[in-house]
């Protein structure tokens, strides 16, 4: 039972120290300075990030903020604010060749796409181009998964075509527009980029027939030290009529989500070692029934209560020596199974597990330390055993 629970604590450890290192890699890929606004109004006192259901699970209102050049204009005139950058999204279809696909499409100035995702990176000969005929186009949407040939190509021109419905005559209708691909981006593990497909804004104005409304807004804040600042100061402009969503509060809602279900598992393996405990006490008692009088032999020789008693105790920090050691090996590899097990059953991007030194070190101790304290019981039974007593046990 020490190995098991030494095991599981460390298995646990890893793949919660692993999970946490790959998202916090994710999110580095996301500016820290960064903050969305939509014009989704937000509950008072909380609520989702840019609105969602309002309370008693009433439906959501209807936006009372426009998010138009007058609002960015606004939103850019504050102190500590270096940028805004409006958008325009909608989902289109993409006719390349004789494949056709459904796909999210992102409009904002191609140039300012490493302002939103610092380390996006392009594929050798993409060029960003401001053309409205000109679009950038994501890995995973000119490559998609299981396709043994890709849907895009730099120079490929395609079919963008996106289906609405005519606010005047209520009819179905439909835009459609050649584009010509001049940029492939490598993945970044920031979903707004790694998912879609970026024309330019006047481009996707015309397109997906926004008027200059646009659906939501980058604000670029001077430094991540001043996001908490900035969201103040645009809440004084418009309130609660206006979504503000921070990555600095995703990785804080993120990170509090995961901390709970680490110190979910952490004590259940907690409480492994703790029946390990008992199963060494058990062990131990076992052991001074069995040997009761060879305690008396030793006693009535002139072996002192103390070395009885360090006798036993030597033989728990064994038992949990061994115990720990083992469960340290069993683990790591328990680990690796299970994040292999996570991946294979649809967690694809499911991160290997991260084994620290000093965790590990922890784990250790912590099973050696109760294996001892669990053979403090029984080793003071034997150390007080009478030899007279001890000698006459069959």
């Amino acid at each position: 039972m020490v190995m098991v629970g030494s095991a599981l604590l460390v298995a646990v450890n890893g793949i919660g120290a692993g999970f946490t290192e790959s998202f916090n890699k994710q999110f580095s890929n996301l500016a820290p300075n960064i903050l969305f606004i939509t014009n989704s109004q937000q509950a008072p006192g909380g609520g989702g990030p840019g609105g969602g259901l309002g309370g008693s699970g009433s439906p959501p209102a209807s936006p009372k903020i426009t998010l138009n050049t007058a609002v960015v204009n606004r939103i850019l005139s504050l102190p500590l604010v270096t940028d805004v950058i409006p958008n325009f999204r909608g989902e289109v279809t993409i006719q390349s060749q004789s494949e056709t696909r459904s796909d999210a499409i992102l409009s904002m100035d191609p140039q300012k796409l490493q302002v939103i995702a610092p380390t996006l990176e392009f594929t050798e000969g993409s060029i960003i181009s401001t053309g409205p005929s000109s679009m950038t186009v994501a890995t995973d949407v000119a490559n998609p998964a299981g396709d043994a040939n890709p849907f895009l190509v730099l120079g490929r021109s395609v079919k963008i075509t996106y289906s609405f419905v005519d606010p005047d005559t209520g009819k179905q209708k439909s835009e459609s527009k050649n584009f010509l691909v001049t940029g492939l981006m490598k993945e970044t593990g920031n979903p707004t980029i790694d998912n879609g497909i970026v024309i330019t804004l006047q481009a996707g104005n015309s397109l997906l027939q926004k008027s200059g409304k646009y659906d939501s807004l980058f604000v670029i804040a001077k430094t991540s030290s001043y996001v908490d600042t900035v969201e103040q100061e645009i809440r004084r402009l418009y309130g609660n009529n206006i979504g503000i969503t921070t990555v600095k509060a995703i990785l804080k809602t993120i990170q509090q989500f995961t901390a709970g279900i680490s110190a979910f598992l952490t004590s259940i393996g907690i409480v492994a070692l703790v029946v390990g405990a008992v199963g060494v006490i058990t062990t131990l008692y076992t052991s001074v029934i069995e040997r009761t009088r060879e305690i008396g032999t030793l006693k009535a020789i002139g072996a002192q209560d103390r070395i009885i008693l360090i006798l036993f105790l030597f033989e728990a920090l064994l038992i949990g020596m061994f115990g720990a050691s083992i469960g340290l090996g069993t683990g790591v590899g328990f680990g690796y199974a299970l994040s292999s097990v996570m991946k294979s059953s649809g967690g694809g991007s499911a991160s290997p597990p991260l084994y620290l030194l000093d965790g590990m070190l922890k784990v250790w101790f912590i099973s050696v330390g109760l294996s001892v304290l669990a053979g403090v019981l029984p080793a003071l039974k034997a150390s007080r055993l009478l030899p007279i007593e001890a000698l006459r046990t069959q």
